[in-house]
């Protein structure tokens, strides 16, 4: 009915002169055949925005927003079709497992942060991951491990970049965005506060695997820094080309509050040198979070994510443009990305999922409140 003030005003109308035959002789009246015909209009059209109301709540009635949803990741790249059977089955069985964990948490009503934190966690204890017991190594033989976590409610995070005693990085990235005045402590930095942190530590030798030992052989002998995600190589499967996987495991999640939480944890690059830091600790490039939009975990060609800042800019398209995450996702990760750079995992502020890569596989799972639970490598 707000449309009715507005037609009454027109200069050419005295709708109340008419009515009650005081019109002013200078002020034309409306003929009684108009009238009907306006009034008709008025009260059909009100009928019709009725109509329209009721039928869109109903429509909403029937899709009611997600109550919670969460994605998780385990590296892009080029998974062989061909890879053994043994070898596919131990990854769907440990992203299944992974995603079990996640989707039990945010149904029993646990944060985000937490259900993101648990089932990192249980990646980076998992040898066939390239995080944690398992990562790959450095040149010199060691295990540098990377981790960020973003909380959507506030822009809150927190990074640790470059350490080698850090059992779970994953929850030091966490105590340092809950429990200290900045984002990212690094090498030596990151170590002292871990100290002062109370996390669990290990000799870096706990994260060192035969297999791993064999992969960093074979790039010292090709002169190669490989780009590992930790798929087949993980159990010994080494496939022609070292540069065919990317590293990091990730998780995003949207808890029955509405808020939104990402985390990204990795050992980084095969054979890397000098204390090289991908993507995968820096803000606005492996990990982002903001109930406004999504959250997103990253995996692929750190220096391309980071150049690209892909995290936040999927977030600032929702944003400013109003794209849904997929259509944001997409833009750029095959339009800003090259063919090859890796991929993302992403989770709307509607409970949306996004699985988005620009490599022939990527390892990953999707589960949500209304019964999706669905883990997959390649198409």
């Amino acid at each position: 009915m707000t449309g009715i003030p507005f037609i009454l005003r027109f200069r050419e109308f005295s709708f109340f002169g008419y009515l009650d035959g005081n019109a002013k002789r200078n002020q034309p009246t409306v003929p009684m055949r108009q009238l009907f015909v306006l009034i008709l209009i008025i009260v059909l059209s009100t009928a019709a925005i009725s109509c329209n109301d009721s039928e869109i709540q109903d429509v909403q009635n029937q899709f009611p927003p997600l109550e919670y949803a969460i994605a998780i990741h385990g590296g892009a790249g080029v998974m062989s079709r061909d890879m053994p059977a043994e070898t596919r089955e131990a990854y769907i069985r440990s992203l299944t497992e992974a995603l079990t964990i996640g989707r039990d948490l945010l149904a029993e009503g646990a944060s985000s942060l937490d259900a993101i934190e648990s089932v990192i966690r249980f990646m980076e204890d998992d040898p066939l991951f390239n995080a944690g017991h398992g990562a790959v190594l450095t040149n010199t033989g060691t295990a540098e491990l990377d981790a960020s976590v973003m909380d959507g409610r506030d822009l809150s995070a927190g990074a640790i970049a470059g350490v080698k005693t850090v059992k779970n990085p994953i929850s030091l990235a966490r105590h340092v965005m809950e429990n200290s005045r900045h984002v990212l402590f690094a090498g030596e930095g990151a170590e002292h506060y871990a100290d002062q942190a109370g996390v669990e530590r290990v000799e870096n030798s706990y994260f060192i695997t035969d297999n791993r030992r064999r992969q960093l052989e074979r790039a010292i002998e090709r002169d190669e820094v490989s780009l590992d995600h930790s798929g087949g190589s993980a159990t010994g499967y080494f496939p022609e080309s070292a540069n065919d996987r990317f590293g990091t495991v990730g998780v995003v999640a949207l808890d029955r509050d509405g808020n939104l939480a990402a985390g990204t944890s990795t050992g980084g690059m095969t054979n890397k040198r000098f204390g090289r830091v991908g993507d995968s600790p820096i803000i606005g490039a492996g990990t982002y979070a903001d109930n406004r939009t999504c959250a997103i975990s990253s995996t692929g060609t750190g220096e391309e994510f980071i150049r690209n800042a892909v995290a936040y800019q999927i977030s600032a398209i929702m944003e400013f443009t109003g794209a849904s995450l997929h259509e944001a996702a997409s833009i750029v990760v095959h339009e800003k990305l090259k063919e090859g750079d890796g991929g993302i995992i992403g989770v709307g502020s509607d409970g949306s999922i996004a699985m988005v890569f620009n490599t022939p596989g990527m390892y990953r799972g999707a589960a949500n409140s209304e019964g999706l639970f669905d883990v997959k490598i390649w198409d």
